[in-house]
């Protein structure tokens, strides 16, 4: 696991964070069960463990520290045996509605192992752990398991009841909830690496108020964010453009199976229109893995994203990530498979943009 093995001095600080904003509970409840944010639990872990955080990117992974994932979660102890969410899939109803049980069930667990391979994929990840922090009452417990991918072959014991169908295979049990397209997961979480008390402060207004100066405080700053669909038109992927613009028939010249390009819709430049360089200036585009891959935006309107040498970009997206074979076609189908269907650029400067995925509808959200 993960937590026993960090330094002592990292394990403390992970401690005095958590502490510190459970103890400020009472600003949200009366109840003596200290309250955590998921959001804020996922800042306090990559703060405390120098880890990478990829909560923000819509995968099954919240954080990286090496070649470890980490899906983080927080939740109530009740009685050390509880059912959690660790995977939504409302984009993904067209592809399991009205099927039978049975196969729904290992429809939605290949779904689910898919988005664990692609998360692996996309970051270099070698293996992935929940890491849980249990809320009991005044006190916190750290809790991990390995997030093992569903074992499809082995599934067995599917009984439905009222809302949901539920199974296990044979590692871990599981329910997945009809109306909400949601996969939920039994935690036994009686064997935890660490307990710790939480002290509640009774008056957190007052104490804050003579922990800060205000004025001191400085407004933190927030890059801009554009979304490119991984799509064209009509919502399809189609089969001579865009990430298949490398199966385009050409005169005098055979294209490359990795020369592709991402759209980026008249749509952006228009409402973000001093996002990108120049047509053709290059640019660095900071991957998942951390490899800068040297950019730009390339055709008239500036309407593609392309790296500056042309198969780089489909090396990266096609093979390393989606795993599809040279020759293989991309659809939109197999998008809808991985969860996402575009791409999320995060302005650092003029000269440095990070690249991640996002999930499905990010790009119809930002261009309105």
């Amino acid at each position: 696991m993960f937590y026993k093995e960090q330094k002592k001095s990292h394990q403390e600080s992970y401690q005095k964070y958590l502490q510190l904003v459970g103890g400020l509970s009472n600003l949200f409840s009366d109840s003596k069960v200290p309250f955590l944010h998921y959001r804020i639990a996922e800042k306090i872990f990559v703060k405390a463990f120098n880890a990478d955080d990829l909560s923000r990117s819509d995968i099954a992974i919240d954080a990286q520290k090496n070649s470890l994932g980490i899906g983080l979660k927080t939740f109530l102890e009740q009685n050390d045996k509880t059912f959690q969410k660790v995977a939504e899939f409302r984009s993904d109803k067209v592809l399991y509605s009205g099927l039978e049980n049975r196969v729904l069930v290992e429809k939605v667990a290949m779904l689910r192992n898919t988005r664990i391979d692609f998360a692996h994929n996309l970051h270099g990840i070698q293996n992935s752990i929940y890491h849980c922090v249990v809320r009991g009452e005044e006190q916190f417990k750290i809790y991990e398991e390995p997030m093992d991918l569903i074992d499809i072959e082995n599934i067995s014991d599917i009984k439905e009841r009222k809302g949901s169908i539920h199974f296990h295979d044979y590692k871990h049990e599981y329910s997945f909830l009809i109306s909400k397209n949601t996969l939920q997961k039994r935690f036994n979480t009686n064997q935890a690496s660490s307990l710790f008390p939480v002290k509640i402060i009774e008056n957190p207004l007052h104490e804050l108020t003579e922990c800060f100066d205000f004025n001191r405080l400085k407004e933190e700053k927030i890059n801009e964010v554009v979304y490119l669909p991984l799509y064209g038109r009509g919502k399809k992927v189609h089969e001579a453009s865009g990430l298949n613009s490398w199966n385009a028939s050409q005169k005098n010249r055979k294209r490359d199976p990795n020369e592709i390009y991402v759209p980026i819709p008249i749509r952006v430049h228009q409402k973000a229109p001093n996002f990108f360089p120049p047509r053709d200036k290059s640019f660095n585009l900071i991957l998942p893995n951390g490899h800068i891959m040297k950019s730009k935006v390339c055709q008239s309107g500036g309407k593609a994203l392309m790296s500056y040498s042309n198969k780089e970009l489909g090396k990266w997206l096609l093979r390393d990530v989606l795993r599809l074979k040279e020759g293989e076609v991309l659809t939109y189908e197999k998008l809808q498979y991985l969860g996402v269907d575009s791409l999320r650029i995060e302005k650092i400067d003029e000269e440095n943009f990070k690249v991640g995925f996002a999930e499905f509808g990010s790009y119809e959200k930002f261009s309105g």
